[in-house]
């Protein structure tokens, strides 16, 4: 059933997951599938709201939403059927499927949708539906548990199986322990019975040859009873008793044998006595009886002896046995007696043994308790040290597996690290090459508008853009900006800053765009107004808030302060305390600071009595300073939050201000962060880096005057340490020693023997692991992050920085450090020793100084003098003021009375000789610093921000107004440029003309061509054509010019001079509205500080015209900025310039004398607007000096009328002549005094008010003087700034003049050019024409002319060609007696028809070859070579192909008569199997004809054929092409449809090879689809070469002797050439297998021939080697005949024997046989048919 609803769910509805049997229960686990398949059938309309996952939620949303459907289609489902398939559970979900698959196909015969089956319910019952729907889904929410349990329950899962696994690896490993004791304990034991056995064995025959050497003697056993004695005794008795017996009986017999001997002896000697007598007598002698007698005496004798020992030793024993029963009798008599006592004393016996054995008993029972005591004791101390061991080494795994995770953690960290690293340079560095993309492009667009003449301001800003990381392009347009700017535009306002700020730049410092001109090269640019800068300076001091200085002396201290930096376990803390103890220095680490202060706070450490504390924090804050940071310290830690920097370098500089002045102090990896740094220098020094440096940069942006004091650089203070430590170390060093300390600290808590002592000795340990675990991943990401900001912070001022190789020992790295420390101490006492020299110099310096008296004044006529003689100077180019200012009728020698002392002067006698006095601004001057009011300041300075920020914003739109006119001229010159290029390559009508012209020369019949008037008619033609041509050249020509005439004679050029001109005079109009702000500012400042009343000019500042662009009316605004219009020059009055006149000469072009002519007009317009400028300076500077002389007069007369009013008169007259002087530009004498009167009365004057008196004038004098040359200072800067603004000005309209001019020049010229062309190639057309009408031909190919431009089209023909012969198919011809491809399909088809399995009889073969030859006729069968052929040699032909000795096979037949074809290598021969393979995707074997050709052959049909140039003759005949195409025909199988061929079998045939066995193995590697190696043997004979026709049954035929030596000698030669390529054999080759139907497909047989022939009947021939490789196969032990490796096989001998005598694989040499017929029929004359068919008969 699972599979039918797989093959449902799969091929009929085709869902998204393929669903198995097996998966069966899992996909549908979630419900997705049950929803898309219910959403097939258009039931499930929430199908999007399906989800796929296989949470929990998934679960329980799908299976919600699949219950109503189902409900509805009437199959079963609840909440179980829901559990049952969400947990898999066998066998529900196949069947909840299989009653969905019954539902919808009755739903899909009843025809309903979805919709109707709803409506077709009750609505009680949708209601009760809807409710019970609701019911599912809370009872399914409760039987399915959250995705969270799933979670935990997967998590714990895994940890149980992590818990198991090691239990597992634990009883594994205990086990494997076990069986290697047990294994151990057997070895030894059965190493011990060995023993044992060998030493019992080595007893036993020491004690079988001691037994057998000695002699045992029974001993009496030792019994103490005296019943064992009784029963001893008796025993002995009965033993002795036997032996008597024995002996008796013995002796009685022996005495028996004596007596009948001796009866049996006398009776014979009685019978015979008579008749032996004589004979006795004569044998025996008495002396033999008499021997007897005696011996037998002897023998009793000795009998009786030992029968009296016998008797004796009998009597001893008896005797011996009744004193042993005496003895026995005695003692037990003795027992008695002592066994008769009382009976409390048996008693009391009897009670003290059993206390001796209760108390032996006790005693043993102790011994055997304590020892399993020692035992226990024993086994519990192993128990426990297995225990421990076994602890440890897990500790030590789990130890050793920290340690690789927090290498891995730290090796992801480094890189992540690297990756981002690598991410961050490589969108640097890909942003860089956006912009070297973008600025080449720019540069290649503007090469394109500039004609490679890109200016050099362009390419200075691009090239500023770039440097500063701006994109080249416009990103957005700023034009309109939003109240919020895009990201674009903040982008490209910020492009915009930085080139009006580099234009800026330029235009103040003199340099770039705005370098001096070669006329102004000799001018000096003027250099800083230092009056200007110190007035601004005092100003701006006099604005700030007074700033308090301490008054404390900086005391110098020679202690050394340093601090060594590194990462974690880089030696930082062992390096200080070993320091430490070698030198008296202080080391202080922030974590013991911090624990410190905390514990301070705890035991609330308060301020004793002789620390000064204020006054408010007595009664409240009583804790010390550490205590109170170590309270908000605790603090911070409490809630969780780390301890601020603030905090901490609190805690640092309280520790380090504890510290004696003079005492060396070193901190310990402090500070971390560059903001800890910075709050630290803070706090030592105080001072901030950060704000110096913005102060001092601040004190230097881009203002207008200098302050000279301040143009030295204040001394930077000390740094915070003397020198910093860098132990550096890699990041892997510092974790191997961190997992080095913890691994010694876990052996160090192992080691201690008593459990208390090691439970309290593990917390520790285990606490500071945890958090050296927890924390050394983020301090070294910490001092990876913090480090590069405090390289800079520690090197960038002074290098104090050292870096030190901490990967070494701790005593070298020791070494090092510790030079280092003893090297900054003595550069400190050096460092000191010097600062205290420098300041004895410096306190014996002034005492030097203060010696020689003070200088006296200079004098107050020279500066004045020189001041009024610059007036004078300067005066002269404006024009008609000296006039105005003269005096009237006052000679210029008024200036003598002037000079005499006034009134008063006697007691004042000037010195007559002065040093030279210093000139105002120089640094010899002493500026005049009066009080000032403080109102004045307040005002003067924002005054002063005001006027440089509007110069400023003034002269950066200007200058970014002409940037941005330069890219629009640019732009427009190339507009126009192209433009005009585009019109003059618009489209003519000139070869519609020619086309029209060819078309009807060609139409002229063929008999008219050589007619005279005909040609004279088509040279008319021609003559037409060129006429019409040249009038649309002369039109164009006009048209072009007049096209010129217009954008010459656009106003264009004129607005943008226009502009441009405008640009420069609002920058001269900046420079005089800076000019006069200055003078109002020096004006007020001076006459603030002589207490003056501002001055309130009415006057409006002095306007620079612009030009009027436009001839509109004037507006309001004209009222604001004055308009000029253009200035016209007649051309008569003109003069132009040499470099205009340069361009313009040669030819004239009246086009642009009018260019000429406004440029002149524009040219005296801008010198014009620069004298007015400069004379209006001038005429202010007159002014200013004019207003001081004036008020001077003032105050000299008020002073005259407080003297002496009886002189007025005088006074007048001195006032005339003081004006007179001022008009001259005269010195005058006594500044502030009353001028002399010779007449007056003297007035008497106290000492103090006469030095007051002159004290003022001084002062008054030094004030005019100072006011009037920083006045003079900003008149000559504003001069050499109108005159360079005039130079660029017109360098920037002559360059736009020239620019425009050469653009009009060159359109001219293209126009020109153009023309010439266009003419030239109307020319070349009617030469072209002419020609062809005096040759008389027609034009074929297309005439074109466009433009300038005439070429005769060869790919278009106006009229086609005539066709070519079709050349003719190519035929194959006969070459050396070889068959064509015609003749052999023609055989193949004959032999098929006749054995369509491809073998054939022998003797049928060769009437078949008889009767095609016999009867050819004009079949054309075969070559005429062929028709030689007699029945003999047909049948060694025959022979030659015969299989089995009684078939042939055609096909290989066809193949050999086939040659010459490529005979292949054994290489090709597998290439071209594995190609066939290859394309034979089933495996079938075999392919059709388009695989065929797919795949090919080991040769192509790719010859390289020379086509004829004939086109009627046929192209060669391409035979390998063919021979490919017949291959196919004929070893495929046209049986089936389409045919099919077996690629295996064709192989086969083409292994043939002229060597029989080197065919074999070609074969054998065909049929296994490798190479098959070749066993190594001795040269063949040569018989084997000519087997073949030695066994030929035809002898007739005999090769010649020279045939066959020259065959041997080919032959030796090949093999040679073989042998020496023939590659070493592998040891592992020809461990291919193969099996029996390979190998009997190899050597062919057992195939059914089925001929057509008449001849022939159906025979069945077996293949005669089956039995015997079977029998070979049983020979090599394989069973069921199984594959087996090819070097088995072919070391077997009937292999070998078969291989070396197996011919089918041999290649047949068939030319030989047509050779020899042919010879044959050279000598003796062709055979008829005739003579063949009576052969044949």
């Amino acid at each position: 059933m699972s599979e039918i609803l797989c093959q449902w769910l799969n091929q009929e509805l085709k869902v998204s997951r393929t669903v198995s049997p097996k998966s069966f229960a899992k996909v549908f686990s979630t419900g997705y599938l049950i929803g898309e398949v219910l959403h097939r059938f258009q039931l499930q309309d929430d199908f999007s709201e399906f989800s796929e996952s296989r949470v929990s939620t998934a679960k329980l949303n799908n299976f919600s939403r699949l219950e109503p459907t189902l409900h509805l289609l009437g199959v079963q489902f609840d909440q179980n059927v829901a559990q049952n398939i969400i947990t898999e559970k066998p066998g529900a979900a196949t069947k909840l499927v299989y009653q969905l698959y019954i539902a919808l196909q009755r739903k899909k015969k009843s025809g309903l949708t979805g919709v109707e089956m709803q409506t077709m319910q009750p609505l009680a019952g949708m209601r009760l539906q809807n409710m019970r729907s609701e019911a599912f889904r809370e009872r399914l929410k409760i039987l399915i548990p959250r995705q969270t349990d799933f979670n935990l329950m997967r998590v714990s899962y895994r940890f149980q199986e992590k818990y198991r696994r090691m239990r597992e690896d634990l009883a594994r490993e205990h086990s494997e322990k076990l069986e290697r004791m047990q294994k151990l304990n057997e070895e030894q034991r059965c190493c011990d019975i060995e023993k044992q056995r060998l030493s019992r064995r080595r007893q036993n025959e020491i004690m079988a040859k001691i037994q057998a050497a000695i002699i045992q003697i029974p001993k009496p056993a030792s019994n103490r009873t005296l019943k064992a004695l009784e029963a001893q005794k008796m025993m002995k008795k009965k033993k002795d008793a036997e032996d008597v017996a024995n002996e008796i009986k013995k002796f009685e017999a022996l005495i028996k044998k004596d007596l009948q001997a001796k009866e049996s002896a006398s009776k014979a000697s009685v019978d015979t006595a008579g008749q032996m007598t004589t004979d006795l007598l004569n044998t025996c002698s008495d002396d033999d009886y008499i021997k007897k007698i005696q011996k037998r005496l002897e023998e009793d004798a000795l009998a009786r002896e030992q029968r009296e020992k016998r008797r004796r030793r009998l009597l001893m024993d008896q005797l011996i046995a009744h004193e042993a029963q005496e003895e026995a009798y005695r003692e037990e008599q003795l027992i008695n007696r002592l066994m008769r006592q009382s009976q409390q004393e048996r008693r009391i016996a009897v009670q003290l043994m059993h206390v001796r054995h209760e108390k032996e008993v006790l005693w043993q029972n102790r011994i055997f308790r304590e020892k399993q005591y020692e035992e226990r004791r024993l086994k519990d101390f192993q128990d426990a040290l297995d225990r421990e061991a076994a602890l440890a080494k897990q500790a030590k795994i789990d130890f050793e597996e920290q340690i690789l995770r927090e290498k891995e953690i730290h090796e992801q960290i480094a890189v992540e690290r690297a990756q981002a690293r690598y991410k961050k340079h490589y969108a640097v560095c890909a942003e860089i090459l956006d912009q070297i993309l973008d600025l080449s492009t720019k540069v290649a667009d503007y090469r394109m508008l500039t004609n490679n003449l890109i200016p050099h301001k362009m390419m200075h800003d691009w090239k500023e853009l770039f440097f500063n990381g701006k994109p080249i392009y416009e990103q957005a347009s700023i034009k309109q900006l939003a109240a919020k700017p895009t990201e674009e535009q903040l982008v490209e306002l910020e492009k915009r800053d930085l080139l009006d700020s580099k234009d800026y730049d330029d235009y103040k410092n003199m340099v770039g765009e705005w370098a001096l001109p070669e006329e102004m090269a000799d001018n000096q640019p003027p250099s800083n107004n230092q009056i200007l800068g110190h007035v601004l300076h005092r100003l701006i001091e006099k604005s700030l808030p007074p700033q308090v200085e301490s008054a404390e002396p900086e005391l110098l201290s020679s202690a050394v302060k340093g601090c060594i930096l590194g990462k974690t376990f880089s030696g930082k803390t062992t390096i200080l305390q070993s320091l430490q103890k070698d030198f008296p220095v202080k080391v202080l680490s922030i974590d013991t600071l911090v624990q410190e202060a905390i514990q301070a706070y705890h035991d609330n450490e308060k301020v004793s009595g002789d620390q000064p504390v204020p006054q408010e924090d007595r009664k409240e804050n009583q804790l010390t300073v550490r205590a109170q940071l170590g309270a908000k310290s605790e603090q911070l830690l409490k809630k969780g939050k780390s301890i601020s920097d603030t905090l901490l370098v609190s805690i640092m500089v309280n520790a380090i201000n504890e510290i004696p002045l003079y005492q060396d102090w070193l901190l310990d990896g402090f500070p971390m962060t560059l903001n800890q740094a910075q709050l630290l220098e803070e706090a030592l020094t105080g001072y901030n880096r950060y704000l110096l440096e913005a102060e001092g940069k601040g004190a230097q942006v881009s203002t207008l005057a200098a302050d000279p004091t301040t143009s030295k650089e204040a001394p930077r203070p000390a740094p915070t340490f003397d020198f910093v430590i860098l132990l550096d170390i890699a990041d892997n060093s510092s974790l191997s020693r961190m997992n080095d300390v913890m691994a010694e600290e876990f052996s160090r808590a192992i080691s201690h023997e008593d459990t208390s002592q090691r439970t309290a000795a593990e917390n520790k340990p285990k606490e500071g692991d945890h958090n050296l675990r927890d924390q050394i991943q983020h301090r070294i990401i910490g001092f990876l992050d913090n480090w590069p900001s405090l390289e800079r912070w520690f090197s960038e001022p002074e290098n104090i920085l050292i870096r030190i190789n901490a990967e070494v020992d701790q005593k070298s790295l020791y070494q090092r450090v510790r030079e280092i420390f003893s090297t900054e101490i003595v550069k400190k006492k050096n460092k000191v020793q010097k600062k205290l020299e420098e300041k004895e110099t410096e306190k014996k310096a002034p005492v030097s100084v203060a010696q020689p008296p003070p200088a006296t004044p200079p004098l107050l006529a020279e500066p004045e003098k020189e001041a009024q003689q610059h007036e004078s100077a300067k005066t002269p180019p404006a024009k008609g003021k000296p006039q105005s200012g003269s005096p009237k009728g006052k000679p210029p020698g008024g200036k003598v009375p002037v000079k005499k002392s006034p009134v008063g002067s006697t007691d004042v006698s000037p010195t007559p000789v002065a040093p030279p006095s210093a000139k105002p601004g120089s640094e010899e001057w002493v500026y005049v610093n009066e009080p000032i009011p403080e109102e004045i300041p307040s005002f003067l300075v924002p005054y002063w921000e005001l006027i440089e920020n509007s110069y400023i914003n003034t002269i950066k739109t200007i200058l970014r107004h002409l940037r941005e006119d330069q890219h629009d001229v640019l732009t427009y010159l190339y507009e126009i440029t192209t433009s005009f290029q585009e019109f003059l390559r618009r489209p003519d009508h000139k070869q519609d003309f020619v086309a029209q012209w060819q078309a009807d020369f060609n139409s002229f019949p063929d008999d008219l061509w050589e007619d005279e008037e005909t040609k004279a008619e088509l040279h008319q033609r021609v003559n037409d054509l060129r006429d019409r041509l040249w009038d649309i050249c002369d039109a164009r020509k006009e048209e072009a010019e007049l096209e010129r005439l217009d954008i010459i004679n656009q106003n264009w050029l004129q607005d943008s001079l226009g502009i441009t001109m405008n640009h420069f005079f609002s920058l001269m109009q900046a420079e005089l509205n800076r000019f006069q702000d200055t003078k109002r500012l020096l004006q007020d400042y001076y006459r603030a500080m002589e207490h003056k009343i501002p001055i309130d000019d009415n006057k409006r500042f002095t306007r620079i015209p612009l030009i009027r662009l436009d001839s509109k009316d004037a507006s309001e605004n004209q009222l604001r900025i004055p308009l000029v219009p253009r200035i016209s020059i007649s051309p008569e009055s003109a003069v132009s310039r040499p470099k205009l006149k340069a361009i313009l000469k040669g030819k004239i072009d009246y086009s642009l004398e009018n260019v000429q002519t406004n440029f002149e007009a524009d040219e005296k317009l801008v010198l014009d607007t620069w004298q007015q400028a400069s004379l209006a300076i001038s005429n202010m500077v007159a002014a200013e000096i004019h207003q001081r002389l004036i008020e001077e007069d003032k105050e000299n007369q008020s002073a005259e009328s407080k003297e002496k009013s009886p002189q007025m008169n005088t006074n007048k007259k001195i006032k005339k002549e003081n004006e007179a002087h001022r008009n001259k530009k005269e010195d005058k004498h006594g500044k502030g005094k009353s001028p002399p009167v010779a007449e007056a009365a003297p007035v008497v004057f106290t000492a103090e008010e006469i030095a007051e008196i002159e004290r003022k004038s001084e002062l008054r004098l030094k004030i005019k003087e100072e006011h009037l040359a920083a006045l003079q200072f900003e008149e000559l800067a504003t001069q050499f700034r109108l005159e360079l603004i005039k130079a660029k000005a017109l360098s920037v309209l002559e360059n736009l003049i020239t620019k425009v001019i050469d653009i009009y020049k060159l359109m001219e010229k293209w126009l020109g050019e153009r023309y010439l062309n266009e003419m030239s190639s109307v020319e070349k057309l009617t030469e072209v024409a002419r020609y062809h009408i005096e040759t008389a031909t027609k034009i074929q190919n297309e005439l074109y002319l466009t433009q300038e431009e005439f070429f005769i089209n060869g790919d278009v023909k106006v009229f086609p060609d005539p066709p070519l012969p079709k050349r003719p198919p190519p035929v194959e011809k006969e070459e050396d007696g070889t068959l064509t491809i015609k003749q052999l399909d023609n055989l193949r088809e004959q032999f098929l028809d006749m054995a369509p399995k491809g073998i054939i009889g022998s003797k049928a073969f060769t009437d078949i070859l008889l009767d095609l030859m016999t009867f050819n006729l004009g079949t054309n069968n075969f070559p005429s070579s062929w028709m030689h052929l007699t029945q003999p040699e047909l049948q060694e032909l025959t022979y030659l192909l015969i299989v089995n000795s009684e078939f042939v096979d055609w096909r290989k037949f066809l193949l050999v008569t086939a040659l010459p074809w490529p005979i292949p290598l054994e290489e090709e021969l597998l290439e071209t199997l594995q190609r066939f393979k290859a394309m034979d995707e089933k495996q079938t074997g075999t392919v059709t004809f388009e695989q065929y050709m797919q795949a090919g052959l080991w040769f192509t049909g790719d010859e390289d054929t020379k086509i004829p140039e004939n086109p009627l003759e046929p192209l060669p005949f391409n035979r390998q092409v063919h021979l490919i195409e017949f291959f196919f025909r004929l070893f495929a199988d046209y049986e089936m449809d389409p045919p099919q061929l077996d690629y295996t079998q064709m192989l086969l045939y083409f292994a043939c090879h002229p060597d029989p066995m080197e065919g074999v193995y070609r074969a054998l590697s065909v049929a296994i689809g490798t190479h098959i190696f070749r066993k190594v043997e001795g040269p063949v004979m040569i018989a084997e070469k000519t087997s073949s026709a030695d066994m030929s049954p035809i002898e007739g035929y005999v090769e010649t002797e020279e045939n066959a030596e020259r065959e041997e000698k080919d032959f030796t030669e090949e093999k040679e050439e073989k042998d020496r390529k023939e590659p070493d054999i592998p040891e592992n080759a020809n461990t291919e297998k193969i099996s029996m139907e390979t190998l009997l497909r190899v050597f062919r047989g057992g195939s059914e021939v089925k001929d057509a022939n008449r001849f022939t009947s159906h025979l069945k021939t077996e293949n005669i080697y089956a039995e015997s490789f079977i029998k070979v196969f049983q020979e090599l032990d394989t069973k069921d005949l199984e594959l087996i490796e090819i070097a088995v096989l072919l070391k077997h001998p009937f292999i070998q024997e078969l291989i070396s005598n197996y011919s089918d694989y041999k290649l047949p040499d068939i030319k030989m046989i047509l050779q020899r017929s042919e010879h044959v029929a050279g000598s003796d004359g062709e055979r008829s048919p005739s003579r063949l068919t009576e052969e044949k008969k």
